[in-house]
């Protein structure tokens, strides 16, 4: 089967095109997260001096067991905050936030295209190898964090999730890349397609959700409002511990369900392929690990008595798994599995 040259040129141009935007939404990224440090400060500095406007109002004084109230003596300056400062800090970090968010989506729409492009380049289902699993992983993981964030505005998000992504689509350009090729006859099935896709958008999802958890841990040790220190300093525009937990456990909940599948259709290609279900392939192994972990911490985070921080834990720990069976089983580890053009 002969390679379509131009189209797979065409989706290395595409790809190295969305890494270079995605650059430059980080930078902008950074700039709105820099403007929420002075919307967050006087976002606090309005409800304090609501709360000290309330207290002035009035004054409750106790008179023979009753309480009587009184008005404010004349004179005395009641707490003030300037409007029109804080809309004008708010409405430039929203500028920075849309400007950020439309070249989010414009990335990921080069980002798309070179996965599809990739496919036809090689005239095959584009998930043949390490390369392409890693270059269809990180598109499905900017679509789920920009519909997340975007539905949630928590833009906030974003210096955070496209640090990683940036340093995954470097290395998968460089030392991962691999020219547009046939499979080997193994991969030449028609459950290449149904079982890779669902075990790399489960895994996508579930690193979404892994980098959640990790932000909530660190809220957790840097609460709203008692923030300490230069990490505190620099958390402070982030959400909230429950918003960030929330958004931890409704992507892993997605997670679950298309990370298994993925592993049974996985188990039902290896009968045909090599007459038997499960053989323990390093690999397989792992991945089962990965969503035993992801079954607990749903469990754990749905049971009575188990701390949420507990629970995060363990949804670190499989993103910790899912990382490591991508790169270690990969370059280390022989495996039915290796496929990957790199051991």
């Amino acid at each position: 089967m002969l390679v379509n040259t131009t189209m797979a040129d065409l989706s290395d141009l595409t790809f190295r095109t969305a890494f270079v935007i995605y650059i430059v939404a980080m930078l902008m990224s950074c700039l709105y997260y820099g403007r929420m440090f002075s919307v967050v400060d006087m976002r606090r500095e309005k409800a304090a001096v609501r709360d000290r406007a309330r207290d002035q109002d009035k004054v409750a004084v106790g008179a023979g067991g009753a309480s009587i109230v009184v008005d404010e003596p004349e004179g005395v300056d009641k707490p003030v905050f300037d409007e029109l400062e804080y809309d004008k800090r708010v409405a430039g970090a929203r500028k920075w936030a849309g400007m950020t968010q439309a070249l989010i989506w414009l990335g990921i729409l080069l980002h798309v295209a070179a996965v599809i492009t990739r496919g036809l380049g090689a005239r095959r289902f584009p998930l043949g190898n390490l390369y392409e699993y890693i270059l269809m992983m990180t598109a499905v993981i900017m679509v789920v964090a920009a519909v997340t964030i975007q539905r949630k505005k928590w833009y906030s998000l974003y210096p955070w999730l496209l640090a990683p992504l940036i340093v995954a689509m470097y290395l998968n350009s460089t030392v991962f890349h691999m020219k547009a090729a046939p499979v080997v006859p193994a991969l030449q099935s028609y459950w290449l397609p149904v079982h890779v896709s669902s075990v790399s958008v489960g895994a996508s999802v579930g690193i979404v959700s892994g980098i959640f958890s990790l932000l909530y841990l660190l809220r957790m040790w840097q609460p709203r409002g008692e923030e300490h220190g230069v990490i505190g300093a620099l958390v402070r525009p982030l959400p909230t511990a429950k918003t960030l937990d929330e958004l931890a456990y409704k992507t892993a909940i997605v997670t679950l369900p298309l990370f298994g599948i993925g592993i049974t259709l996985g188990a039902v290609w290896a009968e045909v392929a090599w007459g038997r279900f499960w053989g323990w392939d390093a690999k397989e192994t792992v991945s089962l690990i990965t969503w035993i972990l992801y079954a607990a911490y749903l469990h754990a985070r749905a049971t009575a008595g188990w701390k949420n921080s507990r629970a995060a834990w363990i949804n670190v720990f499989a993103l910790a798994m899912t990382i490591f069976n991508m790169t270690y089983v990969n370059f280390v580890i022989a495996s039915l599995h290796s496929y990957a053009g790199l051991n």
